[in-house]
């Protein structure tokens, strides 16, 4: 038994060991770049930025990206200093075609002050959308004709961010990372393989709340054109972050939910970003155990004594709304198939508590209930009662919230009864655990429940406290919703004095 116990132990420290091992070597090989030799002159690639040349920041506006049908200067930026930060508000004239639901990108270039970009070879550019189509969100309950509910009306996005990198730093033509080779445009001078300044548009910053709707009579709108340096790592994480942001709006994901994601990394510091991914994988690994131990205990346990049938429901209803409401919208497989998983293990969990047995007579199935026996019967007795006072404090507080909540857009009824089922799962859901603590109070035991799976829903629970705390995340935005973080951990620590009131006796047999 002790040598099963020190193997279960050793596995689990191996397994932090290689995830907490596989997220620092990520983080090495993104920071981190071979330079060149210096012995080896002639594979060195050298900075023009080096030569501390006279730059010019000219950008245009085209109706295509390929500057087919002219360019329209909105702003330059003489002397321009690649280590000076700027902010500038321009207003941009809207052609005609993009105000009838057109699209509008912008050209930037930095190049050889006193030169044009079409005169100066050595210039280099990038190209950024300034427009983008967001399909509204039509409610029932407005009256609005839905058949316009799936036409793509264009916005403005009135940001436009740009970074160049300012490390200086000596590239090996060997060993150019992939990532970075599309940012990197080689002249020959002098017989030297030098590089031009690393242009980098943020589209991270392209958030939906600085979207402003283009209608026919948008004449102008301002753009808010942001400069700053930024270093080669940083570089290379916001490229990334980008990349999967874009195959994120390929997979189907919604336009809201790419934003959370893009407002995660740009709202806050990356120091606490790179505290988030080591938490992460701690969360993971607590998920996991959880589970694990979860579904062990289920299959062990065969009396039903000191357990709330009425928790075990309501776990039950609240997954499959939560699996309902991810479905509704349209959330990616990588997301619905834990919690299809969720609500099959939840379900298993009511046929036991439930003791429901499907028995097949030839072809037609028959569910078959088992009697309970006395001691069942009295723990169904107090759960009962405790539903009983539970129902005066729950149905107050839904319908309140109901009363406060701001008018949502939906698309349809069943839209609508899914959104505020999932609301009410998020917001009072945790108050289904006090039958359970009514429970244990009434038997004075808390034997029959296993503390190896709360204990590490627990360090979950903290986990996610203490980053609503220190990360800016969507629902942690107003201080109400972090408080509220606080909940699990207040019928946590209920648990927890409940345990030390009725103390376990390992030395009996039962």
């Amino acid at each position: 038994m002790l040598l099963k116990k020190f193997f279960t132990i050793l596995i689990k420290g191996l397994f932090v060991m290689y995830v907490l091992h596989i997220i620092c070597s990520v983080i090495v090989k993104l920071m981190q770049i071979k330079p060149c030799n210096s012995t080896e002159v002639e594979s060195c690639i050298t900075p023009f930025l080096a030569q501390n040349p006279k730059l010019q920041l000219s950008i245009y506006t085209a109706l295509q990206p390929n500057a087919e049908g002219g360019l329209t200067l909105i702003h330059k930026e003489d002397n321009f200093d690649v280590n000076s930060k700027f902010e500038r508000i321009v207003n941009v004239s809207l052609p005609e075609t993009t105000r009838n639901n057109g699209t509008l990108y912008a050209l930037i270039f930095v190049h050889q002050a006193g030169l044009t970009p079409w005169q100066d070879l050595l210039q280099v550019h990038r190209v950024a959308q300034l427009t983008t189509y967001m399909v509204p969100e039509i409610s029932v309950r407005s009256g609005k004709d839905q058949t316009k509910s799936d036409q793509p009306i264009c916005h403005w996005h009135s940001r436009l961010t740009v970074n160049i990198v300012q490390d200086h730093f000596l590239f090996d033509q060997n060993h150019v990372p992939r990532d970075v080779r599309k940012y990197l445009k080689i002249f020959r001078i002098n017989d030297k393989m030098v590089y031009l300044p690393l242009l980098f548009v943020d589209e991270l910053r392209n958030r939906i709340k600085d979207l402003v709707e283009i209608s026919s009579i948008s004449m102008e709108l301002p753009l808010t054109i942001s400069y700053d340096s930024i270093s080669l790592g940083k570089m290379r994480f916001w490229n990334i972050l980008q990349v999967f942001a874009h195959h994120m709006q390929q997979s189907n994901f919604t336009a809201k939910t790419v934003d959370e994601f893009k407002g995660f990394f740009v709202d806050t510091s990356l120091y606490f970003v790179a505290l988030f991914l080591l938490v992460a994988a701690f969360h993971i690994i607590f998920d996991f155990l959880a589970f694990k131990n979860d579904v062990s205990f289920w299959r062990q346990k065969k009396s039903m004594v000191g357990m709330s049938r009425k928790a075990v429901l309501w776990r039950c209803f609240s997954n499959i709304v939560i699996f309902y409401y991810l479905s509704d919208k349209h959330a990616s497989s990588f997301v619905l198939i834990p919690a299809g998983i969720g609500c099959a293990t939840e379900i298993w969990k009511v046929k036991k508590v439930f003791k429901i047995q499907l028995i097949w007579n030839e072809a037609n199935p028959t569910f078959v209930y088992e009697t309970l026996d006395n001691s069942e019967k009295r723990t169904n007795k107090y759960d009962t009662l405790a539903m009983k006072y539970f129902i005066y404090l729950q149905y107050p507080l839904y319908i309140g919230a109901l009363l406060y909540a701001q008018p949502i857009l939906f698309k349809s009824w069943d839209s609508w009864m899914i959104e505020h089922l999932a609301k009410g799962v998020h917001g009072f859901g945790f108050l289904f655990m006090l039958p359970q603590l009514f429970v244990n109070y009434k038997l004075k035991s808390v034997a029959h429940l296993s503390g190896k799976v709360l204990m590490y829903q627990a360090f979950n629970a903290f986990i996610d406290t203490v980053m609503a705390f220190n990360i800016t995340m969507p629902a942690s935005h107003n201080p109400t919703h972090r408080l509220a973080f606080f909940r699990d951990e207040v019928l946590f620590l209920m648990y927890l004095c409940q345990r030390w009131l009725y103390p376990v006796d390992r030395t009996r047999v039962n």
